[in-house]
């Protein structure tokens, strides 16, 4: 270990142990996977921190030989034992592109698309387009890289083939193999009423596929043939937001699929709810008149769905008169 840190040192990388981990140091081959949490933080006297993974309630997973975009934290990584806890203090080129991985998994936590706003180009020329990140922190350091400090503390090591394979760490032929069974576990998950867990399922498998779709032109035919295998898992993943009460979320991806393709009765169908969830009417009878334009079979559903509408207008309206009154009998 010592002639590893000695390595590092060498090449602009000065590692402090805080706290001493146990066992033998792990030989950290290809596929081997490290679970840690780090904090990042800016050189100088206040050492402001960047970000930090205890924060977001979950720690980060790097899995040995996949490129990971941040080549410096493997090799940190490589030098320490499980529990030990420390500090690493980068050169600016080590860690040019930190501000494409922290936006990454910002994204991650907030449960956005981790590849939302990259266009379709190598990370090297996102980062001299002068386009924003979208956090003003971030874009700072992509215009002035700058010495970082990582604070890592691991948390455990798995050797290749103790561990189940995240999405996120697949080769391309491993995601297209694994849509399906994830999709599947959704399914199952959902059958069973766990909600959550089965649109966590489906967000995994969409996010295999749209990471595929970066790499193609938009519009092209792999390009549309993999969105139209996203747009089902999408439609589950609406399916969860619904029971979730979470009713802008599903307005915001039932309009996108619609944008796209118009003839979509289920995006329809789900978008009406959303929009009678939130009060959103004549949105909502137009949808529900669109979806029975499209597939007359589905009046009796659609019916039930206007039915409960006009009984919550009718309620809402009884309220109202209550408040009102009491308001002006004061």
């Amino acid at each position: 270990m010592a002639q590893l840190a000695e390595r590092l040192r060498a090449d602009g990388v000065h590692k402090e142990v805080l706290r001493e981990g146990t066992g033998p140091l792990p030989d950290f081959r290809d596929g081997t996977k490290a679970t840690f949490h780090y904090r990042t933080l800016r050189c100088g006297g206040d050492e402001a921190a960047l970000d930090d993974s205890r924060a977001r309630g979950k720690p980060m997973e790097l899995i040995a030989g996949k490129k990971f975009k941040l080549p410096v934290w493997e090799a940190a990584l490589r030098t320490m034992r499980p529990g030990e806890r420390a500090r690493f203090r980068c050169d600016a080129k080590h860690v040019v592109l930190y501000p494409l991985v922290a936006k990454s998994l910002r994204n991650i936590a907030a449960g956005k698309d981790p590849l939302e706003g990259q266009r379709h180009c190598c990370s090297v020329a996102q980062l001299h387009d002068h386009y924003s990140l979208g956090y003003p922190d971030l874009d700072e350091l992509q215009k002035n890289p700058q010495p970082l400090i990582f604070d890592i503390e691991v948390l455990k090591v798995e050797e290749p083939g103790s561990y189940q394979q995240d999405p996120w760490a697949m080769t391309d032929e491993e995601k297209l193999q694994a849509v399906p069974l994830i999709h599947k576990e959704g399914n199952e998950l959902y059958r069973q009423g766990k909600v959550q867990e089965a649109a966590a399922k489906y967000y995994d498998a969409i996010a295999c596929l749209k990471n595929l779709q970066m790499k193609e032109q938009p519009g092209s035919p792999d390009w549309i043939e993999l969105d139209q295998k996203i747009t089902p898992l999408l439609l589950n993943y609406c399916q969860c937001k619904l029971q979730c009460e979470e009713y802008y979320e599903v307005l915001d991806h039932c309009s996108s699929i619609l944008n796209k393709y118009e003839d979509n009765v289920k995006a329809y169908f789900k978008r009406g709810k959303a929009h009678a969830a939130v009060w959103n009417v004549a949105e909502a009878r137009a949808d529900f008149a669109k979806v029975l334009a499209l597939d007359p079979s589905l009046r009796p559903v659609v019916s039930k769905e206007l039915r409960s509408l006009e009984a919550r207008l009718r309620e809402k309206d009884a309220e109202d008169k209550i408040r009102f009154k009491d308001i002006f009998s004061q």
